[in-house]
């Protein structure tokens, strides 16, 4: 049977397909626009938005597990309850679904509160469903690293308290490995949540010390003003989008992200490797220039 990849041509999408690749999966990926893909010709392409009921529909044909990832927009929650109600309607039960780490605890943050619904939804329909909640993505330090090179300060208002960032690759084959586990299964496996960490809790004061290191000079760290934060990130993105990353940056910094015991210990094995650490990509992004 058919593994469905709704949100395949981002970060950490991409590298889902290819992991499920690896693993000799049959792979359907749902997209607005198959000319803009890129996917190796044993990727079926169905071509549609979650919006599109037929399409919708379509996609699920012949499918036995699917992958939800959505993006954050405006009807984030509207799409991703109607694709759990169209998978029902398929008779899908098997799925993976990426949330956020502490989705029910950040009530005040749109992006979070929509994954907590969809979590509950989950829960109470009783899908046979892995929940992967990420904290913040190492990835996305590549929107900062000219502010760290040619400024000399590390900008996002991370807190004091700690984020254990994770890198979309370990996000991604943790999500492979449920992908298959779920879909291989002879019958309904139950419900599992799984914390998506680094093997680090880092502060903005620490972060600056990595790359200091790294770059061999002083880096500062920008301190815990999100609002700063707010209109940097207000000159390249819509205003309500720069403002929900503000109550996000909030949230780091009155609470952070901080692995629950156990965690980094779950992820290492049920990779069977160690975890990319921040300090990798840092180095990798000053290389890079």
């Amino acid at each position: 049977m058919t593994i469905l990849v709704i949100g395949a041509t981002g970060r950490v999408g991409r590298h889902i397909v290819e992991q499920l690749l690896a693993r000799n999966a049959k792979i359907r990926v749902l997209t607005r626009d198959a000319s803009k893909t890129n996917f190796p010709i044993e990727v079926e392409i169905a071509q549609g938005e979650i919006l599109d009921l037929d399409a919708l529909r379509n996609a699920f044909k012949g499918v036995r597990t699917l992958f939800l990832l959505n993006a954050v927009t405006g009807d984030e929650f509207v799409q991703a309850i109607i694709t759990l109600n169209v998978a029902r309607e398929a008779g899908i039960e098997r799925v993976v679904y990426l949330s956020v780490f502490d989705a029910d605890r950040a009530v005040n943050v749109p992006h979070f509160v929509v994954k907590s619904g969809a979590e509950q939804m989950l829960k109470q329909l009783d899908f046979s469903a892995t929940i992967l909640r990420p904290s913040y993505f190492i990835d996305n330090e590549v929107m900062i690293k000219d502010v760290v090179l040619n400024h000399g300060v590390y900008p996002m208002p991370v807190g004091g308290k700690g984020v254990a960032m994770v890198d979309a690759r370990d996000i991604a084959e943790v999500a492979a490995i449920e992908l298959m586990r779920r879909d291989l299964a002879p019958g309904k496996l139950p419900l599992e949540t799984i914390n998506l960490v680094g093997p680090d809790t880092l502060t903005g004061e620490s972060i600056a010390g990595i790359w200091a290191d790294i770059l061999g000079r002083p880096i500062v760290y920008g301190g815990d003003d999100p609002s700063g934060f707010e209109q940097n990130m207000a000159t390249f993105m819509p205003k309500w989008t720069a403002y929900e990353m503000r109550l996000m940056a909030e949230r780091y910094v009155s609470d952070g992200m901080i692995p629950q015991e156990g965690d980094v210990e779950r992820l290492v094995e049920i990779l069977g490797r160690p975890l990319h650490s921040y300090t990798e990509t840092a180095r990798s992004l000053a290389n890079a220039g």
